[in-house]
């Protein structure tokens, strides 16, 4: 462990999903450092697991691992779920990071690339380790939405079951954001405010990271010129997973560590009903 660095994180477990690259890296290093027993959910093991032997030397912490998954997969989420729940560990803090923008295309089960990547896929893996986190004694969940879901101009229950109709992917993309905010708010609504659970949804900045990665070159240079760092972009995911403060808060959207109003869609409960009723179909 870095030498003057809080432990304050010992004995908790935590699940980082996409935390081989980008924001996720940083959270689940400063996780780490911070004592956390930390697992990265991921597509490759090639690729991940040289990224977590640098987390456990920068760490000083050895209780990193990797889990594979892939979000477009319904298959292999379940298949993630119960790796997790075969260790017979409660978990305390899920961060639903992994995602992807201005990507076009459909899952392998039938749905809108960015919605089944970024809302279903996580959708389910929360519902799967819901067991887990019923064992921890505050358990947290924290999606990392954006900024982007203000510009959804609403959820066409009809269209996240086609391939992406838009050639940039990026009104897709913003639908998705909007979902991970719905997502939080209902699971929140859902657990009551006595329930354990907690719940958050974040705008993690403007961030330089490996999420645009399927935006066309010359497009994405130009558009992560300006960026903030994923250093920076992880400090509000960080602020909702292991601040005090939060903890005595659910259900709430985040932007620079502090509560934000969420958009109108994303703030109304018949919507985010609807969609969870719509995934927990879709997903069975």
């Amino acid at each position: 462990m870095v030498r003057g660095m809080k432990r304050d994180l010992e004995g908790r477990n935590v699940l980082v999903t996409g935390g081989n690259t980008g924001i996720g890296r940083v959270t689940a290093l400063e996780l780490a450092r911070r004592g956390a027993r930390v697992w990265v959910a991921s597509r490759s093991a090639a690729k991940t697991e040289p990224v977590l032997e640098a987390i456990r030397a920068e760490s000083g912490n050895p209780d990193v691992s990797f889990l594979p998954l892939e979000l477009s997969e319904f298959s292999s989420v379940r298949r993630c779920a119960e790796q997790f729940l075969a260790l017979d560990v409660p978990l305390d803090t899920l961060i639903l990071n992994a995602g992807l923008a201005g990507a076009r295309g459909q899952t392998a089960d039938g749905f809108e690339l960015a919605f089944g990547v970024n809302h279903l896929g996580h959708f389910l893996l929360t519902e799967r380790l819901m067991a887990a986190l019923e064992r921890a004694p505050q358990a947290r969940v924290v999606s990392v939405s954006s900024r982007a879901h203000y510009q959804a101009k609403g959820l066409d229950f009809e269209a996240v079951r086609r391939s992406t109709p838009t050639r940039t992917g990026l009104d897709e993309y913003a639908v998705s954001k909007l979902c991970n905010v719905l997502h939080m708010a209902e699971l929140a609504r859902r657990q009551g405010p006595e329930g354990r659970l907690r719940t958050y949804s974040l705008h993690p900045g403007v961030i330089a990271s490996d999420v645009w990665r399927s935006v066309p070159w010359p497009i994405r240079p130009l558009m992560t010129a300006f960026m903030a760092t994923v250093e920076e972009g992880a400090q509000t995911t960080l602020h909702c997973a292991a601040s005090p403060d939060a903890g005595a808060q659910t259900g709430l959207y985040y932007d620079r560590s502090a509560p934000r109003e969420a958009s109108a869609l994303a703030r109304d409960p018949a919507l985010a009903r609807a969609l969870w009723e719509r995934s927990e179909a879709w997903t069975r």
